[in-house]
């Protein structure tokens, strides 16, 4: 029996969708937001619609916070975990991003979750977790990052924030920080023999991460397990952030010069 409950953004595929039925798993209803409202009936299909709530909004909306707040507060009565996932990649350098695809990747990465924590942490209750999806590029520098790189380190920044602010009151705000991970919307890029290059070679493990790595992790820090964690980013990339590895494959090829 589902004895919490948890709002889980972007729940229709990919990291989302892992999460969602992760924490299903671990008795948590869930709310699953996205824009693919066939996506979220399929989950709710699948994990059982007494547990599910579906919400089918882009949540750049206007009124996406208080519908997806009140409608979890109308069926389930409480809010034990809020996960902020919903998210689009392939960015462009910073001199390549018009003010459209800037104000795209801003309103969608960084103000949509503001909102929705804003919206939710009036109902949240001592014990209660909030788990901020964003990504290696918060950490670190990286070619292309552009609106992206400044949404997702926007994001963590306000995750330390709110860590120290409602902290007191026992809820938890944290980051999940995935490096290149097989979702739907990354797979296709694996075809760009450059991208798959310095992604595979430079990671040390081998294998590359799937969104049941990140469902786990997040699952963890909506978990008492992880009681004392606060404040944190828990980067999930097999070590490609913090090491200068390169594959043997990598140090043994014949370099060329730029065309």
């Amino acid at each position: 029996m589902q004895t919490k409950v948890a709002i889980v953004t972007g729940a229709g595929s990919g990291i989302g969708l892992a999460t969602a039925k992760r924490l299903f798993d671990l008795d948590f209803a869930i709310v699953g937001v996205g824009r693919d409202a066939a996506k979220l009936t399929h989950l709710a299909d699948e994990l059982g619609k007494d547990s599910v709530e579906v919400v089918a909004i882009d949540v750049r909306s206007e009124d996406a916070p208080k519908r997806i707040v009140q409608a979890t507060l109308d069926r389930f009565g409480a809010i034990h975990a809020l996960v902020n996932n919903a998210g689009v990649g392939s960015p462009k350098p910073l001199h390549e991003t018009d003010d459209d695809a800037l104000d795209y990747f801003l309103d969608l990465m960084l103000r949509a979750p503001f909102r929705i924590c804003r919206e939710a942490i009036p109902h949240m209750l001592a014990g209660s977790s909030v788990v901020n999806v964003t990504s290696t590029f918060a950490h670190i520098g990286g070619r292309r990052g552009g609106a992206y790189s400044a949404a997702k380190g926007g994001l963590k920044s306000l995750t330390e924030h709110m860590a120290c602010e409602y902290g007191p009151r026992g809820i938890r705000s944290n980051c999940v920080a995935p490096g290149v991970t097989m979702t739907d919307m990354v797979r296709h890029r694996f075809e760009d023999e450059t991208f798959k290059r310095n992604t595979v070679e430079t990671t040390p493990y081998p294998r590359l991460a799937e969104p049941e790595d990140m469902a786990a992790t997040i699952a963890f820090l909506c978990s008492p397990g992880s009681e004392m964690i606060n404040g944190q980013s828990i980067v999930v990339d097999g070590g490609w952030t913090n090491s200068k590895y390169l594959s043997p494959r990598a140090t043994t090829t014949i370099w060329t010069d730029p065309v």
